[in-house]
């Protein structure tokens, strides 16, 4: 936000006195270690949120609101609902299926009633992310992984695309985060919904800071 971002370019102003300040959001080193002054980046790891710059300078960002409420396609949202699709199962008496024994495989549990019970002490998002894989490994066998994997890339993808209309820009799209990076599945997924000009983000965010803080000092 403009005000947060205000706040602390002036906080870190105080503190170094002889340092030019610039503060941007985490997701714009994203474009500029794509070697992009503009474009949308979609960022799919544990959480997930796409942010987009035109040439001008405007920016929009849509998702990024917390693995508790938001975060939809990210490896968090993957895996709650990965489980509420086994409590499905369990209260319409299905068999578990592949999907289910995986997440009761996983989470080191035996039936619906104890994957409840263990699911409650995961209180950081970076537990219920590391369930996410095992809906990639049922997909083949599985339709209602399938059909996860699916639904997280039209909330990626919806994510994208509130951010080309607020902006009125198609791309370039790049690709980043753990998640969408390393399952290929998801990756494919994505990229059929949103077209041609996607490309992968091949570098470290960090080099995108080094990019824009050299932009700064010319």
């Amino acid at each position: 936000m403009p005000e947060a971002r205000l706040r602390l370019e002036q906080l870190l102003t105080r503190l170094l006195p002889d340092c030019q300040i610039t503060v941007v959001h985490d997701t714009r080193l994203v474009l500029a270690a794509a070697g992009l002054e503009s474009g949308i980046a979609l960022i799919a790891g544990t959480g997930s949120v796409a942010y987009g710059r035109d040439r001008r300078g405007r920016e929009s960002r849509a998702g990024g609101w917390g693995w508790l409420v938001g975060d939809d396609g990210s490896g968090a949202w993957l895996a709650r609902e990965a489980a509420r699709e086994v409590m499905r199962r369990a209260d319409a008496g299905e068999k578990y299926g592949p999907l289910g024994e995986a997440v009761l495989a996983a989470a080191q549990v035996g039936g619906a009633g104890e994957l409840l019970g263990r699911l409650h002490t995961f209180r950081e998002p970076g537990r219920w992310a590391a369930l996410a894989h095992v809906v990639f490994d049922t997909a083949s066998s599985d339709s209602g992984a399938d059909a996860l994997v699916g639904s997280a890339a039209d909330g990626l993808a919806g994510l994208v695309e509130r951010v080309r209309k607020a902006l009125s820009i198609k791309g370039p799209v790049v690709l980043a985060g753990g998640l969408i990076l390393n399952q290929a599945r998801l990756e494919s997924a994505v990229r059929r919904r949103l077209g041609r000009a996607v490309l992968r983000l091949e570098e470290p965010p960090v080099a995108g800071a080094v990019r824009i803080a050299e932009q700064v000092r010319r």
